[in-house]
């Protein structure tokens, strides 16, 4: 094959895996702007290796194992974290939402859209050291066979059973023990019309008939608001927001913007992904800063005549 074929057919096979690729970088990051930086070292290093490609794997295959390996070498190279306490919606800035809009750039969305897991379960992940959590994502989430995750990770089998077993036990106790529950929930008719009443409600009593009891907002690093009363006021409160509905992993997700006084701009704050069950709200797990507002496609500041369509 000449340089020049071998050139053009690295980028089709790269875009046409671009997107799952990016799914599965997301599944090991747990936000969208680390899975773009993992997604980009991913084609720097098979831009390299092209040449080396033998196709005893399929190109997506060994796409993944080459963006599973760069997300190995970021966490050898970042600071040891220490072992999580607690619910990582709590206190774990470093997760964040998956637009659901992302999805749709693509002609296998729907495969994608399969792929891209709950965030209870990107949460539970964060318990997992690096080498558990990829070998756990290959296997339970991507159905690679154990042989097929030692080769493309350098192990023996025996080790890769291991990591499984061992992430999987971790796991148990944080995820549901059905993997397909592990799967983004499908959002609803149901579930866009209580968002359509969120994003319009302006005081506690508008927010109160659409919460449960137990309600409970989660905004590392700040602590949860929990119960009903709480999260009236809290939600009620009189701040000038505008906002826009969108969805993320499967649920729905309101993306908004805060006008601070004497400002002519809002500016990109929070997203704000809902849990609804039997009608009501449950959880709110709210991404503040607006890098989570930038990942939808959406500018970070509007200004007050701005519709954004």
């Amino acid at each position: 094959m000449t340089s020049s074929a071998n050139e053009v057919w690295f980028r089709d096979a790269f875009d046409e895996h671009r997107h799952s690729l990016h799914a599965h970088c997301y599944r090991l990051a747990g936000n969208v702007a680390d899975a773009d930086d993992l997604v980009q070292e991913t084609f720097l290093r098979g831009w390299r290796a092209r040449t080396q490609y033998e196709g005893r794997a399929s190109i997506r295959t060994w796409l993944y194992r080459i963006a599973t390996n760069v997300y190995l070498d970021h966490r050898k190279a970042a600071a040891r974290r220490s072992v999580p306490v607690g619910d990582p919606m709590e206190w774990c800035t470093d997760i964040g939402p998956y637009p659901d809009s992302l999805l749709g750039q693509d002609p296998s969305s729907d495969l994608v859209a399969r792929e891209i897991v709950d965030l209870a379960l990107i949460a539970a992940l964060m318990y997992l050291p690096p080498r558990q959590r990829a070998a756990f994502v290959l296997r339970d989430v991507s159905g690679w066979t154990p042989a097929e995750i030692a080769d493309g990770l350098g192990l023996a089998v025996p080790a890769v059973n291991s990591l499984i077993q061992r992430a999987r036990k971790t796991l148990r106790s944080q995820t549901p023990g059905d993997s397909r529950e592990w799967r983004r929930p499908v959002l609803t008719s149901e579930d866009e019309e209580i968002l359509r009443r969120y994003a319009a409600a302006t005081d506690p009593a508008s927010f109160r008939e659409l919460l449960a009891d137990d309600i409970r907002i989660t905004m590392p690093p700040d602590l949860p608001v929990v119960g009903i009363d709480a999260a009236a006021e809290f939600l009620g409160r009189p701040l000038d927001w505008r906002t826009f509905p969108s969805a993320a992993n499967g649920r729905p997700a309101l993306i908004c913007y805060l006008r601070r006084p004497g400002s002519d701009q809002y500016e990109a704050m929070v997203v704000d992904v809902l849990t609804i069950e039997n009608g009501k709200i449950v959880e709110t797990n709210a991404f503040v800063g607006p890098h989570h507002v930038t990942a939808f496609g959406l500018p970070a500041s509007v200004n007050t005549t701005n519709t954004l369509g």
